[in-house]
């Protein structure tokens, strides 16, 4: 006779009563954020590997099932890259801010709000959700200006880099209406500005912006790395603003971390209860810092 009860027999990766248990475990949180906004950065090596994308996707749907509100904004560095490269152009970076002329910001239109966007709108659709793509001019979502970024060693300097943009406003009325119809956003990071023109808005910056406008309960940053790492290479798991301001002084923190976690911190400032960024290279990792005690990758504290 079969033994029915075995992982083997059943297929599964955990026993039926392993099953439970971690269901049980898991209700706490669904509880606890039931009805609540969760803003998602989505980037790194979880954008690339098909088996993160697929994993990725689950989670959303996941959490839109079971009563959560996940936004989800995301990055594209790499295939900005891989597409400049196919037109001879090779990218720009100034204190982590890509350098964006007229040309790369019709790249940027491109890769984002076409080719990036609609990719991760069908997976999330492929996985049982109903995603929606949108930019910051849908609805007029993000209006934004031109950046004016100062250097960082010396105040008195400012760098040209081109169409890209720092948020004036957010009006987010448009996710909203998604919300209530169980629709799961999916923004690219465009904003437009007072004479309809185009600007390149760093990801993590409008994820941290959004999730403060939305009152978001969490905002989850994944990325390709285990979180904030010191010189030694060890996982820093909480920080603070004094402790960031060491380590953005001593170099630990620089390039495209600086936004990342500039963003962090203004969230967490501004009422956003959590601000995690977590190792987009684990599988469910978002389900694992979302729905029990396991705690991934680094946290932003405001104080």
């Amino acid at each position: 006779m079969t033994d029915t009860s075995t992982p083997a027999a059943t297929g599964l990766a955990v026993a039926p009563h392993d099953q439970a248990q971690i269901l049980a475990q898991a209700m706490p949180y669904i509880r606890k954020y039931h009805g609540k906004t969760l803003v998602i950065k989505y980037g790194g090596n979880a954008m690339t590997d098909p088996a993160l994308q697929q994993a990725f996707a689950e989670d959303v749907v996941l959490l839109k099932l079971v009563g959560m509100n996940p936004v989800v904004v995301h990055g594209g560095g790499p295939q900005i890259e891989t597409a400049l490269k196919r037109l001879g152009k090779s990218g720009e970076f100034i204190q982590g801010m890509r350098v964006t002329d007229a040309e790369t910001m019709e790249v940027v239109e491109w890769v984002l709000g076409g080719e990036v966007q609609q990719d991760i709108v069908g997976m999330i659709n492929r996985a049982g959700g109903k995603a929606v793509g949108l930019t910051g001019r849908d609805g007029g979502l993000i209006r934004a200006k031109k950046l004016r970024l100062v250097d960082a060693q010396d105040p008195n300097k400012e760098h040209d880099v081109g169409q890209v943009g720092e948020i004036e406003s957010i009006d987010p009325a448009i996710l909203k209406c998604l919300q209530d119809d169980a629709f799961i956003p999916v923004v690219s990071p465009i904003g437009f500005g007072v004479n309809n023109e185009s600007y390149n808005i760093n990801a993590d910056v409008v994820a941290a912006k959004l999730a403060t406008v939305l009152q978001a309960e969490k905002l989850l940053m994944l990325t390709n790395i285990r979180g904030v790492l010191d010189k030694e290479g060890q996982l820093l798991t909480e920080l603070t603003p004094s402790r960031i301001d060491e380590l953005c002084a001593d170099g630990t923190i620089s390039g495209g971390m600086i936004p990342k976690i500039a963003g962090a911190l203004d969230a967490a400032k501004s009422g956003v209860n959590a601000v995690h960024i977590i190792d987009g290279r684990v599988p469910h990792a978002m389900l694992l810092e979302v729905l029990s005690e396991q705690a991934f990758g680094t946290m932003i504290r405001s104080r």
